[in-house]
């Protein structure tokens, strides 16, 4: 009887092992064994060198381009927190009606329903020399001529990450907020904790796997990003994503894959300091 139990259950997870089998497990393996042969103008050439891995880590323009993709990472994480654990309090706790926290919720949505290339390419008129800000800032007086760094910049980068973004950390974090037991923090209150207090002491420590989940996406999402770098720069900046898209573009198959091997444990790595620090497994 035991082993039939257990054939059954071989026969329960079988479907998603194959699945993760054929769809994870095979691509990043071909990925890692690529990275390993040597390649020319034409063609690849199956071998075993370490030549791939040694042109990436010994070349300054590589450790440039990873160091300007997390501060990227850094960047963009940090004000998408900021502002979706704003949105997400204020919708979980200041408004009161379950009816208005989903059609608040649902206008977060909103962006989403148009592509991420649309939605980048319409800060460019915005954004421009001749933009509606610089017009706008123009006529108010507040600056004498156009700002060049708003557009074609970081600053245009990062500003895209984030408008993209940041519900990917309000989703999680409203989640965890909502499962908190609102006796606690009325007794927190009735300790005479003030306002900052139960939030630092009580809220905030209950929404770490929230906030964990979000800081994974966003991180995953914006380590392995490169349209927004190539289209929101202006070719002026670089990211490890952007140098992948280039070796593949110029048949370097072999150096791209070694980058992408690179890149997957530098983001297995930052996943599993957070997974270390808090437990998501809370929130699942």
């Amino acid at each position: 009887m035991r082993r039939v139990d257990a054939w059954v259950t071989y026969l329960q997870v079988a479907p998603l092992s194959l699945v993760f089998l054929l769809f994870l497990v095979v691509p990043i393996a071909t990925i890692v064994v690529v990275s390993f042969f040597d390649y020319s103008t034409t063609q690849i050439i199956p071998a075993f060198l370490l030549q791939n891995y040694e042109e990436l880590l010994l070349s300054p323009v590589t450790w440039q381009t990873y160091l300007q993709t997390l501060e990227f990472t850094v960047i963009t994480w940090a004000l998408t927190l900021a502002i979706g654990f704003t949105i997400a309090y204020y919708l979980a706790f200041y408004v009161r009606s379950a009816t208005w926290q989903t059609v608040l919720f649902l206008v977060c949505t909103i962006p989403f329903w148009t592509s991420n290339i649309i939605r980048m390419i319409s800060w460019i008129p915005f954004l421009g020399r001749n933009g509606l800000m610089n017009t706008a800032l123009l006529k108010m007086g507040l600056i004498h001529e156009p700002l060049e760094f708003l557009l074609f910049s970081d600053f245009s980068v990062v500003l895209a990450y984030v408008h993209l973004y940041t519900l990917f950390m309000v989703v999680p974090i409203f989640n965890s907020m909502m499962r908190i037991e609102r006796s606690l923090l009325e007794a927190a209150r009735d300790a005479g904790a003030s306002g900052w207090q139960t939030l630092w002491n009580v809220i905030l420590p209950l929404c770490k796997p929230g906030i964990a989940i979000g800081s994974i996406f966003v991180v995953t999402i914006v380590m392995g990003d490169f349209v927004t770098v190539r289209l929101m720069s202006g070719g002026q900046t670089a990211s490890v994503g952007l140098m992948m898209m280039n070796a593949m573009s110029l048949l370097q198959y072999p150096a791209a894959a070694a980058n992408a091997v690179v890149l997957l444990l530098l983001v297995l790595l930052t996943v599993g300091v957070m997974m270390r620090l808090v437990d998501i497994r809370k929130e699942l």
